[in-house]
């Protein structure tokens, strides 16, 4: 009887050569094969941790004002399109910010990169405080925007330090913890108002001083960046490519091999309509449940907060939906996954938009599609590590932008102004989604198949990451990477391939793996 063929797994040992040693058990890319989600083992779980908690505290600053609004409107003289520009503002800065931050992972690592971006953004969060007029208020609300491009390192991150078979669901965890912030500050804002308040504080200096708690926090989760975070398995960036064991790339490279892969394209364009429904959301949704049902304001902002606090378990759950159905159907199930949630997530934005009579049906309707509209976002990154290597950050780049061209063009679209009642908007924007979605029909890859076709025969996912690299790159082996994680993303063949389709690597524990 044959044997069934067995993925490397390294634990507690130290490999020959002077490899690291891991708590975790890891593949022959040194990535971790498990997720140890209430561990801090290092390098995989600590980078983990600061990847999530960054971006949390960075969504918390983006996100800061929206639950304060009605004070900040009343103090600024702000009118609706004032208000309608400053949400466009928070999620535009971001569009461009985080295809650079792509590129800067693919050249720096995302370490470096991540606590460089939230440093230079949290000036802005300070000066929140001190604005004295409906323009400060838009460019405050745009430079602090500028920060969600965090995202991109923090799934970055997650890509560089978990297996194929788990990179789903630490990418869900990670993005969905982080995207948790959205619905954390709504709870937060409102109680640090009433606490400053209550201590003496006029409303109009109240609502001033609570930015500084989202400053102090953006603050010091870089500084817990640079101080415990690792930028790949084996090292970080510097060291790597002065040790030889990682080749140091282009820009010119990276970025031709991003734009010249129609699936990036593809998959940025469904991100517009998962991320970028959710960032909306969370611009509108407090005002709309405050204006329409005369609710006050703890209670519209406890409302909101249900919607980002669901990111706790739907974005994980997306991931680790994607990885369930990889290991069953392979990318072919990555895929399904994607379109069939996405899908119904718009349906039931419709019915949102539809159910405006009724308070209780509107609360019920939306924490069920945010539970739906996040899910996608997370099976959007169960498929997004398989796109490229050679230019993983900058494709990672492409899709968050994404997410953020949506928001950018839903918000101006549909809720700027005075053009289209908010729950009309809501409608329309449900419409969108189901659009938008349809697409990822067309994404296919020759290895794995696609929606509707199955692969291509003799095709491998060797092949297909070996295009990226010319064959003097590959003579002197700057695609190992690649090939190794070709080797270790085997099941998304679907369980004929993993089974026995073609060989998995071995490497025996004494052994040393090749560079990271």
């Amino acid at each position: 009887m044959e044997a069934k063929p067995v993925a490397m797994e390294v634990e507690g040992v130290e490999a020959a050569g002077g490899k690291p040693r891991f708590r975790m058990p890891v593949d022959s890319d040194l990535k971790a094969t498990e997720f140890w989600l209430f561990s801090f083992a290092r390098p995989h779980m600590v980078s983990f941790h600061m990847a999530w908690f960054s971006f949390f505290c960075c969504f918390v600053s983006t996100f800061a004002a929206p639950p304060l609004l009605p004070l900040i409107r009343d103090t600024l003289g702000l009118t609706a399109t004032d208000i309608g520009n400053a949400g466009i503002a928070s999620v535009s800065g971001a569009v461009f910010a985080r295809l650079a931050m792509g590129t800067a992972c693919d050249l720096v690592g995302p370490r470096l990169a991540s606590a460089s971006l939230i440093l230079l953004t949290t000036p802005a969060v300070y000066c929140s405080s001190i604005i004295q007029s409906p323009s400060g208020y838009l460019l405050v609300r745009f430079f602090t925007g500028i920060s969600l491009a965090s995202f991109v390192s923090a799934q970055f991150w997650m890509s560089s330090m978990f297996s194929a078979p788990k990179v789903g669901l630490a990418n869900g965890v990670a993005g969905g913890w982080g995207n948790l912030g959205g619905g954390a500050v709504q709870l937060l804002m409102p109680l640090v108002y009433e606490a400053i308040h209550k201590i003496g504080s006029t409303p109009f200096t109240a609502w001033r001083i609570a930015f500084f708690i989202p400053g102090l926090m953006q603050t010091f989760s870089a500084i817990a960046v640079l101080a415990f975070g690792q930028d790949m398995p084996g090292g970080n960036y510097g060291k790597l490519h002065k040790t030889g064991d990682m080749h140091k790339d282009s820009f010119g490279n990276v970025l031709r091999h991003a734009l010249t892969n129609y699936r990036g394209w593809i998959l940025a364009l469904t991100y517009g309509y998962s991320f970028g429904v959710e960032l909306t959301i969370d611009n509108v949704v407090h005002q709309y449940f405050y204006d329409r049902f005369d609710v006050n304001l703890q209670t519209a902002g406890l409302i909101a907060a249900s919607f980002g606090m669901a990111n706790i378990i739907s974005r994980p759950g997306g991931g680790l939906l994607s990885d369930w159905l990889s290991s069953r159907y392979g990318m072919r199930g990555r895929l399904w996954g994607l379109w069939t949630v996405q899908t119904i997530g718009g349906v039931l934005c419709v019915v949102l938009g539809i159910v405006d009579f009724s308070f209780a049906a509107s609360v019920a309707v939306m924490v069920l599609f945010s539970f739906f509209v996040q899910a996608a976002c997370g099976l959007t990154f169960g498929i997004v590590p398989f796109v490229s290597r050679r230019s993983l950050g900058l494709i990672s780049g492409m899709t968050g932008g994404g997410g953020n061209v949506g928001a950018v063009l839903t918000q101006y679209i549909f809720f700027h102004g005075t053009k289209y009642k908010t729950e009309t908007g809501i409608k329309y924007m449900g419409l969108m989604i189901i659009a938008c979605t349809l697409p990822v029909m067309l994404i296919y890859f020759p290895q794995w198949g696609g929606m509707l076709v199955g692969p291509r025969k003799g095709a491998t996912a060797e092949e297909y990451y070996s295009r990226e690299w010319s064959d003097h790159e590959r003579e002197k082996g700057f695609n190992a990477a690649s090939v190794r994680f070709a080797e270790n993303s085997v099941r998304e063949g679907g369980r004929s391939s993993a089974n026995g389709g073609q060989p998995r690597h071995t490497v025996p524990v004494d052994a040393s793996p090749a560079g990271v």
